[in-house]
């Protein structure tokens, strides 16, 4: 009866120490070493879940029609009313411009986003400004404008699902790298459809 339960008992250890290496695999091969910092806290004042990832570069120099000294910049915020992570009333995308160039703002006439995920072309409207200020960066003036845009959650999940994805404001042009499509991706699993 010893020799039954010390099996058993044995047998049990290695299921479970086998789960929990298959979890860490699994974890790693689903892209969740993008280096992006995501992170989740309930807003008290408007009542909600905010699960957010941090500011994340995605592309500096001259590719795609960049000015050498103008590196992008994204964030994205999901919101979910309440203490939950069913339901996602919206979701907001961030896009953070820092040039030397003080020429590359984007005028109001200049800050309509559109979105091209998987061929298919996504117009989600002009962006409001969060913030244009200049800092000093090792001694360096740097212009950083903050561009914000709301979308209903079903469109940011279309952008998340989707293997490529290019923006395009006004005349700036960029693609997502495959490091920022696996942070989109990893934000959006940790909320329920």
């Amino acid at each position: 009866m010893n020799r039954a339960v010390l099996f058993l008992l044995c047998g049990f250890t290695l299921l479970l120490h086998s789960s929990i290496r298959q979890t860490r695999t699994t974890a790693v091969a689903q892209g969740f070493e993008h280096g992006g910092k995501i992170e989740a806290r309930y807003d008290g004042f408007n009542k909600e879940t905010v699960i957010a990832l941090r500011k994340m570069r995605i592309i500096c120099g001259r590719d795609n029609g960049l000015p050498s000294e103008t590196c992008v910049n994204v964030a994205a915020t999901l919101h979910a009313p309440g203490k939950q992570l069913d339901y996602v009333r919206y979701a907001t995308l961030q896009l953070i411009f820092e040039t030397k160039d003080w020429d590359r703002r984007h005028s109001p006439e200049q800050r309509d986003l559109a979105v091209v995920a998987n061929g298919e072309t996504i117009k989600l409207g002009r962006m409001a400004l969060v913030k244009q200020n200049v800092e000093n960066d090792q001694l360096i003036d740097v212009m950083r404008e903050v561009l914000e845009v709301s979308v209903p959650y079903t469109v940011f999940d279309k952008i998340a699902r989707a293997e490529f994805v290019e923006l395009k404001v006004g005349n700036s042009e960029f693609a997502l790298q495959p490091k920022n499509m696996a942070a989109l991706r990893d934000l959006n699993n940790r909320v329920k459809p």
